[in-house]
């Protein structure tokens, strides 16, 4: 569960970084194309997503018995 949670963290925050700063305008462009973070958000999203259920699984079946 923490590898799901470290990933999707990894994976996107660094694209939500980018849109946060462009909104707040903190960035110098106000529309930015932010290549590399969106391909590393894509290819992480749903693998992160896959371990982060794995892992809830796995400890509420621990729980349980």
């Amino acid at each position: 569960m923490l590898a799901g949670m470290a990933g999707l963290l990894l994976g996107t925050g660094p694209l939500i970084a980018v849109i946060v700063a462009a909104r707040m305008g903190w960035a110098a462009d106000p529309n930015p194309n932010p290549i590399g973070p969106g391909i590393l958000a894509f290819f992480s999203f749903w693998p992160s997503i896959a371990a982060l259920v794995a892992g809830l699984a796995l400890w509420l079946g621990s729980r349980r018995g």
